[in-house]
This record gives structure tokens, C-alpha cells and sequence, in this order.
């Protein structure tokens, strides 16, 4: 859609001018906009965490798996694993492919001359536009957030109907060309109806409203209704102890991480994958205006989603390759992306049919699920327990959710799952796994306008929860969707998420998210010791190629049952399906891309040594490539990545706090820009040389 956004951006813009001067109270944050229309308290909720039943029985039965770990060098053929051998031949023939050899080749052609070539790679305009777009972008949506805000509540101020302010905003959406006209209706209709109900019933303005929705986009603006901290009981954190690697030889887990599957059961083959909606590749779009627009038969790296064939070809694959896992975690979104276009019984539809396939394909395999944003609807559409009425209530969703996972948990969760979609459950004796609905953190959902003050009280229980563990010697496992480091996650609720990560670091020793679609991870550090790692969230690759990604899979071995066990991930795969090949051939074939231990050279994976490897990248380009390439999961359209996508990407794994990368970036985005600034000073010194010596000869 770039060659439509520079017009859009525009006329844009000159409308927000003359919503400027026309109507002034847009960016007027004074006392008579804050004015309520409807005298709305929080209902009172007397639901505590001890009232909640506590799952004390084991789930998983003990087998003693002793799961053979990936080689820890890269190239090490396991004695006897043919497999191995196999991928050893096919990366020898790799590196000495000719032009026979049906590999991907990632060597681009260039007519220009190499100085030429090379001085266009430097500046990497490509990259240049795409950040310059990006940081407009940003600008426009906070500008356009203030000023829809500010709009809606004058609207609703002057006694307009929901049908008429409903009306006006497909209006604006149409006539400034932000989506096509049924999205825009779609869009309208869906959202409109909680927004309005949510802006009749707070006090705060256009700035608050996006600071919070937008975040550092849109300023830090202190909110004093949405500032609030969690309780801790009273008793002392223990010391903590420096942790050990996990012992050699020892049994461990074998687990796989499913994220982001986001099936869409419309999905046609041939179809306009270049479509101008948020989600293509239907029949819905059209026909491709080119040969290249069509829709591949196994998915298409554009904006779409996975296809029903290519879900059921990855089960198969994973049932067959890997038919000796433990246990499954599971971390949501599994509708497509057509926001505009969706229900609840749609939604209810791809979650059932969706639960029966896993249970078919992986009997007797306990299944962890967690809850994703597009799993409502509308998308991010997560209301509070207290609210209770019928066509705005959560409850369609939940109960739901409870009938479906209980094939997998057992009766002591329904009472939480029921209340706010989260669960408590104890794997092993000492070993429990926490699932959190990260919803309640996403700041796309307008219900948390009304009070974000710890939804669902979800926290609290949390807190007791790990409390009882730390007073049971039992290790957990947190699992959910939200990465809480995400700019999607509420600046104050994960602030206190991060806080309790911090006083139960002895007793978490890890953490699992989807949402982002990359392959990546988040650190914990200690809040008054920034060089002391004390926590790692593993961010799983989406199943969804949207957009621009191979869909993907991870599998983790985690420390398993022994007097020294540490629970700690011993060492972790992600699996792909090279999609451009798969299209191309009709053939899929899912391969590991690489095991972290190997691949990064790492002696372990405790936080200490995730720390270590963000130190490593930010010293060594070399190895940030190497991560960079398995971030995207190995795609042939990945772009390229300057000194500026680095920083961004390094901060990102330093930042298990969201909208604070200030705090926890400084040194890393210092060394790189000092890297960086020799090539800087290079480039000056040349142009000055250049000058001196033209002004001498001329």
C-alpha cells in the first residue's frame, strides 16, 4: 500500500487542520472536556484469590523420558541418526551448490559498478524510506487517535445517537480513505458500539486516552486514574542463589510451543494476495491484477493468513517427527486477521474445530492453552468481570473456553477460567505452569479505559499463587500471549508484572509468549541491578506467515524429573517450512533452523546467558545477523537491517518492561552507535578530502 499512503497521509493531514480550526476543543484539555456524561463507579467485585480451588495433583504422569538433546556444535552428526547425516550432506551440498542446485540463493546481481553498489548497500535507502514512513506513521496515528478521541466525545457531549456517531465514523473512514468502504463499515459497527459506551463513562481527555492507547507514540501523559501497584504479602524475599547449569545426562521434557496459528478457513488458492485490506488471499479480494498476485497453495508471505492445508500438513509433520513430546503449550490466536468481518459464532467456530483437530492429532498429550487477542469480538475486545451485560459481557468467550480446555485441565481451573480466562495448574510434583489472559495488559482494549486497575483482579491471584508455590519448593513456568515487554502491554501493568517477576525470580524460571510472530525473547533484570539478569520469556514463532514470515514452531527440552532439577529450558529448536519452496515446487518440507545452544554458542539457557548473547550481538555484527536471520524465521523477503533496526531489536530483548526502553537501552544503543560512528566519521572525512582536493585543482 505504499504508493497510496504519501496521498492518504496528506489528505489526512489537512482535514486534522481544519478539524483543528474549526473545532478547537480537539486539543483542548481543560476542565470542561473532562466533564462525565454518565455518573458511572466501578462496580464492586469481592472476588479474592484464596477463594479460587488450587490444582494439587499432579496432571503429568511420570515416564522418565530421556529425550536425546541437539548437538551443542553445530555441524555434529549424532553417531548413527540418520536424519543428521542427511542435513549434514544437504548443508555440504549447500555450500558448494551450482546453478542446478535447487536452493534459495540469497546473492543479489548488481550491473552497477561494485563502488557504486557498495555506497547504495551503506546507505540502504530502502531501509531509510521504511523507518521515515514508519516515524510518520507513529506521528499520524497519535494526531488521528487525539483527534477521533476529541471528536467522539463532542459528539456524544451534544446529545448525538450511537446510530448517527456510528454513522459519521464509517464517513470519516471512507471519505479519508483509510480502509475500503466494507471495512470501514465492518470497522464500524463492530467497535463502534463498546467505544462510545466507554467514552460516555470516563473523565480523561484526547491526550490521556492516547497516550494510553498509543503509548510512547503518543507521549508518556501521567494519568492519575490509571496509576495503581499490586500487594505483596509479607514475607521476606529469599536470597537469591546463583543458578548452576542443569545437569548433564539428566531426564528433561520434551515440549512443543504452538503461537499464532490465526487459520482462516476462507483461504483461496490463486486468489489477490495484494490486496488493499488487511487481510488478502480470499475470494473475497478478487483476482490477482498480475500473475504475481496470486495466492500460493500453501500460503503467501503477504498479508495472509494460514491455510487449512498447511495447518493439517505441520500436525501431521509435528505427530510424526515428533511423537515423543511430553506436553504441549499453546499461546493463542487462532481466527484470521479479518477484524472487520467477524463474530462471535465465527470466532466460537475456529476455536472448536480448531481444540478437536489438537485432540485428534496429539491423544493423551497434555495441552496448555493460553488466551489470545483475536480469539474475541471484536479483536482486543476483553471486558472486566463486572462487566455483565449480556451484549457487552465477556462470559460468550470464557465459558466457552472452559468447556473446550477442560479436555486437556482439570475441574480445580474452571472457577478462574470462568472469571478471567487464567489457570493454575501442577504438572509434575514441584513443577506447576501459570497461564495468564495478557489481555488485561493489552492497551488495544478500550474496556481497561474504564479502570485498568488490575482486571479481573488476575495479579493478586497470581501473586498468591506464586506464593504457595514458593512455600510448596515448587518451580514454575508462566505461559500467555502478550510478550508483557510489548509495546501492546500497559506501561503500568506490566511495571507491576515485572515487580513480581522480581520478588518470585527464585521460583519462576520461565516464561512463554506469542503475539509478535518473530522468533525472539525478553530478559528480567533486577530493578536496582541492571547488570543482573534474573528472568527469560521465550517469544514463539507464529504458525502464520503474515506477513512477510515462513510459518514455524519451536520445541523446547526442559529440565525434567531428578533431585537437581532446575526446570530451566535446557535447549530449544524452532522448526520452519521454507514457504517460497513449498509454492514453488508443491512440496513442503519442515526443517529445524537451527538449536540455540549450537547455534549461538552458548553454554546454557539461563537468564544470565541470555544476557551474555545481547552483550555478544551488540559487540559482533556477525552474530546479530545470525540471530537476526532466525528472528525472521529465515524468510526470503526479510528486509535489511541498519545500525537503527539493531538497536531496536537488542533493546527489545533487554526489555521485559514495556515503554521504559530508556532505562534498559542506554549502554546497548551507546555501543552501537559508537560502532557506527567510525563509518559516520569515515564518510565525512571522505567528503571533506574529496572537497579539499577539488578546490586545489579547480
Amino acid at each position: 500500500m505504499s504508493q497510496y499512503y504519501f496521498p492518504i497521509v496528506f489528505v489526512f493531514l489537512l482535514e486534522i487542520l481544519r478539524l483543528a480550526q474549526s473545532h478547537p476543543f480537539l486539543f483542548n484539555s481543560g476542565n470542561q472536556q473532562r466533564r462525565p456524561q454518565v455518573e458511572w463507579k466501578t462496580p464492586e467485585d469481592n472476588w479474592t484469590a484464596e477463594a479460587a480451588p488450587r490444582s494439587i495433583y499432579p496432571l503429568l504422569q511420570n515416564q522418565y523420558n530421556k529425550h536425546q538433546l541437539p548437538p551443542t556444535n553445530r555441524y555434529e552428526v549424532i553417531e548413527g541418526d540418520e536424519d543428521e547425516k542427511l542435513l549434514r550432506r544437504m548443508h555440504e551440498a549447500r555450500e558448494n551448490a551450482t546453478a542446478r542446485t535447487l536452493f534459495y540463493s540469497t546473492k543479489e546481481e548488481s550491473h552497477l559498478p561494485p563502488l557504486l553498489t557498495k555506497t547504495i548497500k551503506y546507505f540502504n535507502l530502502q531501509q531509510v524510506a521504511f523507518e521515515l514512513e514508519t516515524s510518520v506513521m507513529s506521528q499520524v496515528s497519535c494526531t488521528a487517535c487525539k483527534a477521533g478521541a476529541g471528536l467522539l466525545q463532542h459528539y456524544i457531549r451534544t446529545g448525538k445517537s450511537k446510530e448517527e456517531i456510528i454513522k459519521m465514523i464509517y464517513q470519516y473512514c471512507v471519505n479519508l480513505k483509510i480502509q475500503s468502504a466494507r471495512v470501514c463499515e465492518g470497522v464500524s459497527q463492530l467497535f463502534g458500539v463498546e467505544v462510545i459506551y466507554v467514552l460516555k463513562r470516563i473523565t480523561i481527555g484526547p491526550d490521556e486516552i492516547c497516550s494510553f492507547i498509543i503509548g510512547d507514540a503518543c507521549g508518556d501523559i501521567y494519568n492519575p486514574y490509571h496509576e495503581w501497584e499490586v500487594e505483596f504479602p509479607p514475607v521476606p524475599k529469599p536470597d537469591p542463589r546463583e543458578l548452576g547449569l542443569p545437569k548433564e545426562a539428566a531426564p528433561v521434557f520434551k515440549v512443543l510451543h504452538l503461537s499464532d496459528t490465526h487459520f482462516d478457513p476462507y483461504y483461496a488458492e490463486g486468489s489477490n494476495a495484494d490486496c488493499n485490506e488487511p487481510l488478502c488471499c480470499r475470494l473475497t479480494n478478487g483476482r490477482p491484477t498480475t500473475p504475481n498476485g496470486a495466492a500460493g497453495k500453501w500460503g503467501d508471505y503477504r498479508k495472509c493468513d494460514t491455510p487449512q492445508r498447511t495447518v493439517d500438513h505441520m500436525l501431521n509433520h509435528i505427530a510424526d517427527t515428533h511423537a515423543d513430546i511430553d506436553f504441549i503449550i499453546w499461546t493463542g490466536d487462532l481466527p484470521p486477521h479479518d477484524v472487520w468481518n467477524q463474530t462471535k459464532e465465527e470466532n466460537l467456530k475456529v476455536l472448536k474445530e480448531t481444540v478437536q483437530q489438537m485432540t485428534e492429532k496429539f491423544p493423551g498429550i497434555p495441552i496448555f492453552p493460553a488466551l489470545g487477542n483475536h480469539e474475541s469480538a471484536p479483536v482486543n475486545s476483553f471486558p472486566p468481570p463486572y462487566v455483565q451485560q449480556v451484549d457487552s459481557s465477556i462470559a460468550w468467550l470464557y465459558d466457552e473456553l472452559d468447556v473446550q480446555w477442560r479436555r486437556w485441565l482439570p475441574a480445580s481451573v474452571s472457577h478462574t477460567v470462568r472469571r478471567g480466562a487464567f489457570y493454575s495448574v501442577l504438572v509434575r510434583p514441584g513443577y506447576r505452569i501459570i497461564s495468564l489472559n495478557m489481555n488485561y495488559c493489552n492497551n488495544k482494549n478500550w474496556w481497561l479505559l474504564l479502570n485498568s486497575t488490575d482486571p479481573a483482579t488476575e495479579l493478586q491471584w497470581f501473586i498468591y499463587e506464586l506464593q504457595s508455590a514458593e512455600f510448596a519448593g515448587e518451580k514454575v513456568h508462566v505461559i500467555g500471549h502478550i510478550p508483557p515487554g510489548h509495546s501492546d502491554c500497559l506501561k503500568v501493568w506490566s511495571r507491576n508484572y515485572y515487580r513480581i517477576v522480581s520478588r518470585f525470580e527464585s521460583t519462576i524460571t520461565a516464561q512463554f509468549f506469542g503475539h509478535t510472530h518473530f522468533d525472539e525473547f525478553e530478559v528480567f533484570y533486577d530493578p536496582l541491578d541492571l547488570s543482573r539478569a534474573t528472568s527469560i520469556a521465550y517469544i514463539g514463532p507464529s504458525v502464520t506467515p503474515y506477513n512477510d514470515l515462513n510459518p514455524g514452531y519451536r520445541i523446547y527440552y526442559i529440565d525434567g524429573d531428578h533431585d537437581e532439577t532446575t526446570r530451566l529450558v535446557v535447549d530449544h529448536e524452532s522448526w520452519i517450512m521454507n514457504l517460497k519452496e513449498a509454492n514453488l515446487y508443491d512440496y513442503p518440507i519442515w526443517y529445524k533452523l537451527y538449536s540455540t545452544r549450537a547455534a549461538y554458542g552458548m553454554k546454557g539457557l539461563r537468564p544470565a546467558d541470555w544476557d551474555q548473547l545481547i552483550n555478544n550481538m551488540t559487540d559482533s555484527k556477525e552474530l546479530f545477523d545470525l540471530y537476526y536471520k532466525h528472528y525472521w524465521k529465515n524468510s526470503p523477503v526479510k528486509p535489511e537491517c541498519d545500525y537503527e533496526c539493531r538497536k531496536r531489536i537488542l533493546c527489545d530483548a533487554k526489555s521485559g518492561r514495556s515503554h521504559d526502553r530508556k532505562y534498559f537501552c542506554e549502554v546497548v544503543e551507546a555501543k552501537i552507535d559508537e560502532s557506527n560512528k567510525g563509518w559516520k566519521d569515515w564518510l565525512f572525512s571522505s567528503i571533506s578530502s574529496s572537497y579539499v582536493l577539488y578546490k586545489k585543482l579547480f
